[in-house]
């Protein structure tokens, strides 16, 4: 049993899918491989077998180790609800929503719970892939954190120190890192890993002769930028604006599980003119309904629904973005919004209620056509449907066969509280795992990296 982590100079320069390409590497020689992150904010949320909450980037990395995913893998997910608060999901379990200072308060029994999940997961497999968050050299964060060199330090784990080349600066990037950490998680670092290049890599000769010379620590490979994986991320800044395609997602501010449509040719959009020429309009998942409702009508975007819909345009919306096309919604406990009730856009006939305890379940669905599909809810709102008819019919809820009612359709809009039904099926998902291993497997030095694993 061994552990490696893997941490970054900065946020989104390459962690996650490094954590995803190594899992697959080893998997596929029959080791048995866990990812873990001790603690990630994102809005980019995941359902487990067994109804937990854990990030969409574990619950990938997970299926890219082809292992179960579990939340000890994931064991503290923060999801933003403001600039300084954040939902606090807990081996899996909404707990409440908490200001980060009231957040740090309560780090002494968060280590234990993470100690303990990694602890499980490193006893059950060869080996345990782990991630951090941001940059281990955020000074003014270190005391009390419990995502990079604290974690590092539990497991007693080497770390690879990723770089991202594309955005500018990198060798200052990892200079500057390893100056800012103490003495201690300085001889941690055991690898350093050049991410997103671009060109000849023997023109970097020199770079990489740098690093290895400046900071005594070999470089694990320069890997040559991938593009789009079509593999989870954490964040909705990762995603991609240049796109085009017939489908345009509206990019609210809370926009959560943004990669359940990379089965679509879709476009991201901020404003109603870019609503032209579309041919399907989605309203997706949120983590603020009410908040990302009033932005909508800030925008205008409330406005060019409506006419939309009047046209007979189609629209679909998801989870809260189904919540914000019908009559109204209540929230009398406040578990997400103070405005106690709100009008919706008036699309669809069904009118949502928060309660506090939040549903987090695997779904399958049976579609209008006859085919089903795997997807999953993650929903505080419940929603009644007061006319129209359903969209879908959900045949089973985890391991339980049901036969229930689901979404609503009036004239061309629709809505539905399941994630997941435009994802890429699991088959085209394995390919791209194998396609990133290939990818990393061509650039990185694994003889040491199976070294720095203990394997």
């Amino acid at each position: 049993m061994s552990a490696i982590m893997v941490q970054g100079t900065a946020s989104s320069v390459g962690k996650s899918l490094l954590v995803t390409a190594l899992c697959r590497i080893w998997a596929r020689r029959g080791l048995r491989v866990a990812p873990f992150k001790a603690q990630n904010m994102s809005l980019n949320a995941a359902v487990t077998p067994d109804g937990g909450e854990i990030g969409r980037a574990q619950l990938a990395q997970a299926e890219a180790a082809r292992v179960r995913p579990h939340v000890d893998m994931n064991p503290i997910l923060l999801k933003p609800e403001s600039l300084s608060g954040s939902q606090v999901v807990v081996l899996g379990r909404a707990v409440g929503s908490m200001h980060f200072s009231d957040y740090r308060r309560h780090n002494g029994e968060l280590r234990e719970i993470v100690g303990a999940a990694f602890d499980r997961l490193h006893a059950a497999h060869d080996v345990v892939v782990i991630e951090g968050a941001g940059s281990p050299a955020e000074v003014n964060l270190r005391d009390g954190e419990l995502v990079n060199m604290w974690m590092a330090a539990r497991a007693s784990a080497p770390v690879v120190l990723v770089t991202d080349i594309e955005r500018g600066g990198a060798l200052a990037a990892i200079v500057g890192t390893l100056e800012l950490l103490s003495a201690d998680e300085r001889a941690r670092v055991q690898a350093l890993v050049v991410n997103k290049f671009r060109g000849d890599r023997a023109l970097f000769a020199d770079g990489v002769r740098f690093l290895e010379e400046r900071t005594g620590i070999p470089v694990a490979g320069v890997v040559p930028h991938l593009g789009d994986t079509g593999i989870a991320g954490e964040d909705s800044l990762e995603l991609d604006r240049g796109r085009t395609g017939d489908v345009a997602v509206v990019q609210l501010p809370h926009l959560s599980n943004f990669d359940e449509f990379d089965g679509l040719d879709a476009r991201f959009v901020d404003d109603a003119a870019a609503l032209a020429g579309a041919r399907l309009v989605i309203v997706p998942g949120t983590k603020c309904t009410v908040d990302d409702l009033a932005w909508l009508r800030a925008r205008g975007l409330a406005d060019a629904l409506v006419a939309r819909a009047r046209a007979g345009g189609a629209i679909v919306g998801i989870c809260g973005g189904y919540q914000m096309l019908g009559e109204r919604i209540a929230d009398p406990d406040g578990v997400e919004s103070r405005a106690g009730e709100v009008a919706g856009l008036g699309l669809l006939p069904v009118v949502t209620t928060f309660a506090r305890d939040k549903v987090t379940e695997q779904v399958r669905v049976r579609l209008p056509d006859g085919s089903e599909r795997d997807g999953y809810e993650i929903h505080c709102g419940r929603v009644e449907r007061r006319g129209g008819r359903p969209f879908a019919t959900i045949v089973r809820r985890g391991e339980r066969a049901v036969d229930e009612a689901e979404g609503c359709v009036a004239g061309s809009v629709t809505g539905t509280l399941v994630h997941g039904i435009y994802e890429r099926r699991a088959p085209e998902r394995e390919d791209r795992y194998d396609a990133l291993a290939d990818h990393f497997a061509a650039a990185l030095d694994l003889p040491l990296l199976d070294r720095l694993a203990g394997l």
